[in-house]
């Protein structure tokens, strides 16, 4: 059984045990909320209203795959787009594995390709700092909405300045490495090294005309799902302006980032619902809106990067 294969029997379990767990999550919150309120509430949002949620969800991972490409670009792979989109989908497959981690799917379909495994977690790694800057942007929008949250936001402010402050020390990242390489055993070591390796290959990419590029085009595609919570909130009678609902999306996905969870199953989902009901909303309709909202957005991606792995021909994904 090849790496790739095997990465992705295991990313299916981890899928499967997800969505069970979220299936539960989701029964549990709509009887909380009263299931009978919980499912009229979703009986009101049309076709249209549905489509235009997930046409914005499209325009969130158009955008971030645009950023992708110019990443691996960085490190001189021109990877054909539609293979390369094809790649980038797949990693949303494993998105509800714990931290996104099971998103390094990309780097198994892509080194066949010719691309290492530092160039590619690097552009990971840069796509994860950049998305949470751009978030975190976000939700100081709306912060006026919901002050509480500034001292969530400033730790993760500091965390992320913290982490691109140290990407930049190659100096002392190198003598680490070097410590790693002389007083571990070989496996750990070369664990150790590779990690700090991937943290050296982003440098790149966090220069300051880039990493403000990323960040800007990271804010319109986060946002761009931040405005279908607003326009379903708004389908479904509430008067939450626009800057509030970014900040309660924006919010909900850093505290379900900081959990660690599987795609923050749980965890954003209980923040977001308790943030429409301090605004405002009955629980049932605050639960109705947080289970269309996250299966227009999380679910929508993890069904598309299925439909991505199904290869309809082996070497659009293998050479």
């Amino acid at each position: 059984m090849t790496d790739s294969s095997s990465q992705r029997q295991r990313g299916m379990r981890a899928l499967i045990l997800s969505v069970i767990l979220a299936a539960a999550g989701y029964l549990a919150f709509s009887l909380w909320g009263g299931w009978h309120e919980v499912v009229a509430a979703t009986q009101t949002i049309s076709a249209g209203l549905l489509a235009g949620l997930l046409a914005l969800s499209l325009v969130n991972y158009g955008l971030r795959f645009v950023r992708w490409q110019y990443y691996l670009r960085c490190f001189g792979h021109r990877i054909p787009w539609w293979p390369s989109l094809r790649i980038y989908l797949g990693g949303f497959a494993l998105t509800t594995t714990p931290g996104k981690a099971g998103e390094a799917l990309r780097s198994v379909l892509l080194h066949p390709r010719g691309v290492p495994w530092p160039h590619s977690l690097a552009a990971l790694l840069a796509e994860r700092l950049g998305d949470l800057l751009a978030i975190l942007m976000l939700a100081a929008i709306g912060m006026a909405a919901y002050p509480q949250g500034g001292k969530v936001l400033w730790l993760m402010a500091g965390v992320v300045v913290l982490l691109l402050w140290l990407v930049q020390q190659h100096r002392l990242l190198g003598r680490l490495r070097d410590g790693i390489e002389r007083r571990f055993p070989e496996r750990l070591a070369r664990l150790g090294a590779g990690s700090i390796d991937t943290i050296l290959h982003s440098a790149r990419l966090f220069s300051f005309p880039l990493l403000g590029g990323s960040i800007a085009l990271g804010v319109v595609a986060w946002g761009a799902e931040g405005l279908a919570l607003y326009y379903l909130l708004q389908a479904m009678g509430s008067d939450i302006g626009l800057a509030t609902a970014l900040f309660i999306y924006a919010f909900s996905m850093l505290v379900g980032a900081i959990s660690f969870l599987p795609g923050g199953l749980g965890s954003a989902e209980i923040t977001m619902v308790m943030l429409l009901g301090l605004h405002g909303m009955p629980p049932a309709e605050s639960v109705a809106a947080t289970v269309i909202i996250r299966l227009a957005t999380l679910w929508f991606a993890v069904l598309l990067g299925l439909l991505a792995l199904i290869p309809i021909k082996q070497r659009e994904i293998t050479p």
